[in-house]
């Protein structure tokens, strides 16, 4: 399977530079928030595929949800033989819809219990926060979340996909790395993921 995963900001080759036909080759497309509904219903709507979104920080700004895309957020997708499990937002830095403390986002995993033993587990971890030390920032509005780690650790998911941290934050930051049996994958921007092979 050939996912498109963006996060953060629109990318112009998708957008902007667009061109008929060019998201033919994809076969899901998965948004790890803080993206404009209007850019998310334009990748959607010229796309042959369906879009998976969980939302971010940022998103309770936009007013409304992307039309035609699909919400992730606390549950279970399944799609082309992959389960993905959605949890959105960001570390909480303010009061907002989107922002959680640890003890608030780890009861949001434990209200999963009964999706998960169904699906008995999942393959990928879709978030918009990434998981604490791994390639996070010490600032609390960049902090990750240490319940991911511990999904991770427990169900070994195939990839955990996630944004927040844009890469040009950074040069060193990795947009690839690796925890146990999970490839950790950022998604800012945009990558192309072949669940067959490694991400471009």
């Amino acid at each position: 399977m050939r996912i498109l995963a963006v996060s953060d900001v629109p990318s112009d080759r998708w957008y902007k530079f667009y061109k008929p036909g060019k998201l033919d080759e994809f076969d899901l497309i998965l948004s790890c928030g803080d993206l404009k509904p209007e850019y998310l219903e334009f990748l959607v709507t010229m796309a042959r595929c369906p879009l998976i979104y969980v939302h971010g920080n940022h998103d309770e700004g936009n007013g409304r949800d992307p039309q035609g895309c699909i919400c992730a957020d606390d549950r279970i997708i399944e799609y082309g033989g992959l389960r993905i499990l959605g949890l959105g937002g960001s570390y909480q830095y303010r009061e907002g819809k989107y922002m959680f403390t640890e003890r608030a986002m780890k009861s949001r995993v434990k209200k999963l219990w009964l999706p998960l033993k169904k699906h008995r587990g999942f393959d990928i971890l879709l978030t918009h926060a990434p998981a604490l030390g791994l390639n996070d920032f010490e600032n609390i509005s960049h902090r990750g979340f240490d319940c991911f780690n511990t999904l991770m650790e427990k169900y070994e998911p195939r990839y955990f996909i996630h944004g927040h941290i844009h890469l040009n934050y950074d040069f060193r930051l990795p947009r690839k790395s690796q925890k146990g049996k999970t490839t950790v994958i950022n998604a800012f921007d945009y990558c192309i993921i072949d669940t067959g092979e490694d991400e471009e």
